[in-house]
């Protein structure tokens, strides 16, 4: 395995950019922008309009969602010839949410070394003022746009016992929370919108109150609380329980799984009693 070396051996850099305020940047991450050969970015205009502020000329290469799974190779290329390279997302961390996967997958297993530097991301600032706990906690980004899904997903968080971090876009905020209250209950959440921009607002509360007063706009990061109900399955029919599951959206496979889990059963044993009566 390779280790990560800070001589001169050609490396490729995961950046953060700034998430809303261009002051966000960090001094480390401007010098390494500066000092790599090439710029790989999810959208050259706005990574343009960042290098422009910090007085930075690259060159600049897309690597976005719909090219990443060949873009690496021309990161690779640059690595070959004994060059370092740095790679951009629109605003935040690469990888989180945004492309970077592929080429971190792939230059790691050509055996250079990949560095990611600290920095800007909406789900740590959104999480720490939310005012849950924040010591355990599942960051899920985005959840499907097809409602049906989206529920489904819901239903398999909904037992999480610790707080969960969702992005939402505006277009489907409203939707989002509202299935949330379906699904999990009228749960306290907290909804921080445009995160370190002019208009940023923090909305805390129960699902209910917040719906009641958010300005569906912007770029939105959802806390929801964790699951704090203690059930005893021991008096809960296993057969009722995937029946029900099923018909909240779960296909049978999923169902026996989770019921198995909930019941502290081999999932075999739940398999079997449920086909028996099937």
């Amino acid at each position: 395995m390779s280790q990560i070396s800070y001589d001169d051996t050609p490396t490729l850099y995961l950046v953060p950019t700034p998430i809303g305020n261009l002051g966000d940047m960090t001094y480390r991450s401007i010098e390494v922008l500066k000092n790599s050969e090439v710029i790989f970015s999810e959208d050259t205009r706005e990574t343009k309009k960042l290098l422009d502020y910090y007085g930075i000329d690259k060159k600049l290469i897309s690597n976005h969602k719909f090219n990443e799974d060949t873009a690496w190779q021309k990161v690779l290329s640059y690595l070959d010839e004994g060059k370092s390279v740095a790679l951009v997302s629109d605003r935040g961390t690469p990888s989180i949410s945004d492309p970077g996967f592929v080429s971190t997958y792939q230059i790691i297993n050509k055996g250079y070394n990949v560095v990611c530097l600290p920095g800007a991301t909406a789900c740590i600032p959104a999480l720490v003022m939310s005012g849950l706990n924040p010591n355990k906690f599942l960051f899920y980004g985005f959840l499907n746009s097809k409602k049906s899904s989206k529920k489904k997903e819901l239903e398999e968080l909904k037992e999480y016992k610790y707080s969960i971090i969702l992005y939402e876009s505006p277009f489907r905020v409203i939707e989002t929370l509202e299935l949330i209250k379906e699904v999990m209950g009228d749960r306290n959440i907290s909804v921080s919108r445009e995160i370190s921009k002019k208009h940023e607002e923090v909305y805390r509360g129960t699902v209910s109150s917040v719906l009641d007063e958010i300005n569906p706009k912007g770029e939105f990061v959802i806390v929801i609380e964790e699951n704090k109900e203690v059930k005893n399955y021991d008096k809960v029919d296993i057969i009722s329980h995937i029946k029900e599951l099923i018909r909240s959206g779960l296909t049978e496979k999923e169902a026996i799984k989770e019921v198995a889990k909930l019941h502290k059963l081999q999932k075999q044993e739940v398999y079997k009693k449920y086909m028996e009566v099937k």
